[in-house]
């Protein structure tokens, strides 16, 4: 399997060695920014696999730079982990409006760093565009539009099916309600963000009690699908 290339962007040289000598023994290729500029330029000419981003630099912030790959198409996809000395609440959840797919705080063990590294790209790394995604008896067929549970045809408009195609597809992450308006409808139609709610409720009903479960509220941020409860 061809190695993963993973791009740290901190400022502080210290904080770069320490992360890339954990990554290189644990087989990753690393690449090296110390501002958003370099960073950039890195992403277009070697698209890495995963990005490592600190919240703090000088000049471009890291949540700013984050807000510009996910803006640009060819970058949206992009894994991003935050590199935050801050552990409030509101940074986290700022970092997660901006983007990125996970956050860690400093001081962090470099055994943490790549345990979570691991777990992003695992998660962020897309599934066959056709294939049947099954979680817990739940069955989705991307090729018939069909959805089933534990061998039951379910019943679902054309918003709530590509909604849970989403989330399948984009497991054990957070999305604020206009992130999935963004996912789900596309960025260019205009829609409140309430709609979101009517159409999880609507989702939650098609799936039954046994599998509605899957579809989680986050407080203060808004909605996550995962088989952990």
């Amino acid at each position: 399997m061809t190695a993963k290339t993973v791009l740290i962007v901190d400022d502080e040289a210290p904080i770069r060695e320490m992360i890339a000598v954990a990554l290189e023994m644990a087989d990753y290729r690393v690449l090296e920014a110390d501002n958003a500029q370099a960073a950039h330029a890195l992403v277009v000419d070697h698209q890495p696999d995963l990005l490592l981003l600190d919240w703090m630099m000088p000049g471009t912030s890291g949540i700013e730079l984050a807000r510009r790959l996910k803006r640009e198409e060819a970058t949206a996809e992009l894994p991003i982990i935050m590199l935050t000395a801050k552990g409030e609440e509101d940074n986290k959840i700022q970092g997660l409006e901006a983007g990125a797919d996970d956050y860690i705080t400093k001081p962090f063990s470099p055994r943490e760093l790549v345990a979570r590294l691991k777990a992003v790209l695992r998660r962020t790394t897309p599934r066959g565009v056709e294939d049947p995604i099954e979680i817990n008896g739940l069955l989705l067929d991307p090729v018939s539009h069909r959805v089933s549970a534990d061998g039951r045809a379910l019943e679902m408009g054309p918003t709530e099916y590509r909604l849970l195609q989403f989330f399948m597809t984009h497991q054990e992450r957070a999305y604020t309600r206009s992130q999935l308006l963004d996912q789900v409808w596309g960025g260019n139609v205009y829609v409140e963000e309430r709609t979101v709610d009517v159409h999880i409720r609507r989702l939650r009903k098609a799936l039954g009690d046994v599998h509605q479960g899957l579809i989680q509220t986050v407080r203060g941020t808004g909605y996550r699908f995962s088989a952990r409860v």
